[in-house]
C-alpha cells in the first residue's frame, strides 16, 4: 500500500511540475553584434533623453563611460612645471551645459592665462557643454576630484591652486551642475568645502562666479585661502542667459580686469567698479562681490608674481559652438 502511495504522489509531483516549467525557446537566442549606437541613431529610435544632444557626439552612456580616461588625458598634457618658482595650477569649471556663457568664461581661461600670465600657469577645464563631450572631461564632482588628486601629485608645496567655478547658483548656495540627460551630483558650499580638505594643498584661490555665492566664504574660509564671489550671499549676480556671451563678472574680473593687471586682489577691484557701474546703468541690484583673504595667501601670491612676466592682453572671443544637436 506504501508503495502505491508513493508512487501515486511522485506521479502527480511530475504532472504539476510539467505544469509550472515556464516554455523556454526551442531554438537559442543569437548573441547581439550591433555597435553601439551613436547619438543620431539614438534620437532616431525615438529616444527623448537624445534631444539637444549633439549628432556627432558619442551617446551618453559613452560620455560617461569615457571620463576617466579624459581625465587622466589632461592631467598628462598639463604643461611642464617651472622649477624655482610657485607655480599656479587652474581648473576651470563650467557647471552648467545649457548656456554657452559658462562655456566660454573657461575656455577663454585656457586660453588667456598661459599666454598673460607665462609658463608657471598651468590650466586643466572641466566643462559641461555639447560642444567638447568627446575632447574635454565634464564639470562633475567626481571629475573635480580626480582631477584634484592628480593635481596633488604634481603640485609643490609652494604652488597655488585656482578653482574657478562658473554656473548657476541657488539662495541656499548649490551650484547647478547639469549635462541633460546625464544623471549629475549638485555641489552646494559645503560639499565644495569638504572637497578641498580632502586634499592638502596649502595655497588656494577659489573664484565662485554665481548668484547668491557669496555663501560660499564662510564654509571655504582658512588659512591660505582667497575667496573671491560674484555676488552677496542673498544677491544674484548678472550676465549669464543663452544671449549673453560673458557673464558680469567674467567679463570684468578675466577680460578687464586681468588684462589690466597679474594681480588677482586688484583685477577684483577692478572688477566691483565696473559691475557696480553697469548695475546702476541697467538699474539692477547691486550684486556686491565678496572678497576673503585667509593668512599669508596674499604673500604666496605676491612670491607667485615675482616670476611672472605678464604677457600682452588677451582679447576675449566666444568658443566656437556645438554642431547641430540630434532632433
Amino acid at each position: 500500500m506504501r508503495t502505491i502511495v508513493i508512487t501515486l504522489l511522485a506521479f502527480a509531483a511530475g504532472v504539476l511540475l510539467t505544469l509550472w516549467s515556464p516554455r523556454w525557446p526551442s531554438t537559442p537566442v543569437a548573441a547581439s553584434t550591433a555597435t553601439p549606437a551613436s547619438a543620431a541613431n539614438t534620437a532616431d529610435s525615438g529616444d527623448d533623453t537624445a534631444a539637444g544632444w549633439p549628432a556627432d557626439a558619442p551617446t551618453p552612456e559613452q560620455v560617461l563611460y569615457a571620463q576617466a580616461g579624459l581625465v587622466r588625458t589632461a592631467l598628462a598634457k598639463l604643461t611642464p612645471r617651472v622649477p624655482g618658482t610657485p607655480n599656479l595650477y587652474v581648473v576651470a569649471f563650467a557647471g552648467d551645459g545649457g548656456e554657452d556663457v559658462f562655456r566660454n568664461e573657461v575656455e577663454y581661461i585656457a586660453r588667456a592665462f598661459p599666454a598673460r600670465l607665462g609658463p608657471s600657469t598651468h590650466v586643466l577645464v572641466l566643462e559641461n557643454n555639447p560642444a567638447p563631450l568627446a575632447t574635454r572631461p565634464l564639470a562633475t564632482w567626481s571629475n573635480l576630484e580626480g582631477t584634484l588628486d592628480g593635481l596633488a601629485k604634481v603640485m609643490h608645496p609652494d604652488d597655488i591652486l585656482m578653482l574657478y567655478l562658473a554656473t548657476h547658483g541657488s539662495e541656499d548656495h548649490q551650484l547647478l551642475v547639469d549635462m541633460d540627460p546625464l544623471p549629475l551630483d549638485q555641489i552646494d558650499a559645503n560639499d565644495l568645502a569638504g572637497i578641498l580638505k580632502e586634499h592638502t594643498f596649502d595655497w588656494k584661490v577659489v573664484v565662485v562666479n554665481a548668484c547668491y555665492s557669496g555663501g560660499f566664504i564662510p564654509p571655504l574660509h582658512a588659512p591660505g585661502t582667497l575667496v573671491l564671489t560674484a555676488a552677496r550671499s542673498d544677491r544674484s549676480s548678472f550676465g549669464c542667459g543663452s544671449e549673453s556671451e560673458l557673464t558680469y563678472f567674467g567679463h570684468a574680473w578675466l577680460v578687464d580686469g586681468l588684462n589690466h593687471t597679474d594681480s588677482f586682489l586688484a583685477a577684483f577691484g577692478i572688477a566691483k567698479t565696473e559691475i557696480a557701474g553697469w548695475e546702476r546703468q541697467d538699474k539692477l541690484p547691486p550684486s556686491e562681490p565678496q572678497m576673503d583673504a585667509g593668512g599669508g595667501i596674499q604673500a604666496q601670491l605676491a612670491a607667485w608674481r615675482k616670476g611672472v612676466k605678464p604677457g600682452p592682453p588677451v582679447p576675449f572671443a566666444p568658443a566656437p559652438a556645438a554642431s547641430s544637436a540630434a532632433p
